[in-house]
């Protein structure tokens, strides 16, 4: 059974190891973590052979290199990256030679994906590596100095481009559901949601993103304690409004007003600082629709990011001298 070593030279501050999550313990305190932005996720998890674990990285990147034997890895997200150097850009898959450093970098987001081509070695935590950051459960978040074990390691796997998901572009405009504690703000709040323009501030973590705009204030803040979930858009007692993501908190906290249906969530928590962002109220039965045609279109996309992956063709059947022009 091939070993690598994935050795950590750098890391931002927001790095962690995340898998698709632990759905099913919210009735106890236990969000379901995973991936900021899970179609990224899936993509680089695609395109590596489907092992589940994967790192997450947001702004200051991280610095890796792969030790013991060559190693295929996937770039997605908000990143882009460059091995020994030389600029390979981002969404791509491609074989990191050992001793040789791969400089992950910001591209226009918050968060981006490393996947590899074999198993990472990681704590597991109610039957999950994905890690709740600031409790630190999980798969554990990652370092300068860490040292990642991958057992079944693949080297062996050609380099391609990994196609782009379904609405790739920045998002301007997030579709959301009214409620369900929009009976604490007054009719004109509930306008304004709907009207008015915000934009992506640069206050973000795993639990959510602050969005910037005129603000929303409650009539009271004193309300019963109800559920949380993903894609609520919390509103404190100032009137600020934030996006709740993966590391939410499952119950309390200040009212939401509204939440952003799901093919939207993602895209609104990848938005740079300074982003502008509207929101456009809709019906459930509209968003049942919209969610299981992204859900669809999803499916098929990930199902061409994993039909690139194959062996790398031996040097005896490839043309090495393809595009060679003789000058006289």
């Amino acid at each position: 059974m091939a070993e690598a070593l994935l050795r950590i030279e750098a890391a931002g501050p927001l790095t962690s190891l995340q898998d698709a999550g632990r759905p099913g313990w919210r009735r106890f305190g236990v969000p379901p973590s995973g991936p900021v932005d899970r179609r990224a996720y899936a993509a680089a998890v695609a395109a590596t052979g489907g092992h589940a674990t994967a790192i997450e990285c947001s702004l200051g990147g991280m610095t890796l290199i792969a030790e013991g034997q060559p190693l295929l890895i996937a770039i997605t997200g908000a990143i882009t990256a460059a091995v020994d150097g030389v600029e390979i850009g981002g969404w791509c898959a491609v074989t990191l030679p050992p001793g040789v450093p791969c400089r992950i970098r910001e591209a226009g987001g918050n968060w981006g994906y490393v996947a590899v081509a074999g198993l990472i070695e990681a704590p597991a935590w109610l039957g999950s590596t994905a890690t709740h950051f600031l409790a630190g459960l999980g798969g554990g978040r990652i370092a300068a100095g860490t040292s990642l074990v991958v057992q079944d390691a693949r080297g062996d796997l050609a380099s391609f481009t990994i196609p782009r998901p379904p609405e790739a572009q920045p998002i301007h405009v997030a579709r959301a559901i009214l409620g369900p504690q929009h009976r604490f703000f007054a009719p004109d709040m509930l306008d304004r949601l709907d009207t008015a323009s915000f934009a992506a501030s640069a206050r973000f973590d795993r639990m959510g993103l602050v969005l910037d705009g005129p603000a929303l204030p409650p009539l009271r803040v004193d309300m019963p304690s109800e559920p949380a979930v993903r894609g609520a858009l919390q509103i404190d007692g100032d009137g600020r409004m934030s996006l709740l993501t993966a590391d939410h908190q499952t119950t309390g906290g200040y009212p939401r007003i509204a939440v952003v249906i799901d093919p939207d969530i993602d895209r609104v928590a990848q938005l740079p600082a300074g982003a502008p962002i509207q929101l456009a109220l809709i019906t459930a039965e509209e968003s049942v629709s919209l969610t299981r045609a992204d859900h669809d279109a999803t499916a098929h996309w990930l199902t061409q990011v994993q039909s690139r992956v194959r062996p790398r063709p031996s040097l005896l059947v490839a043309n090495l001298v393809d595009g060679v022009v003789v000058a006289r």
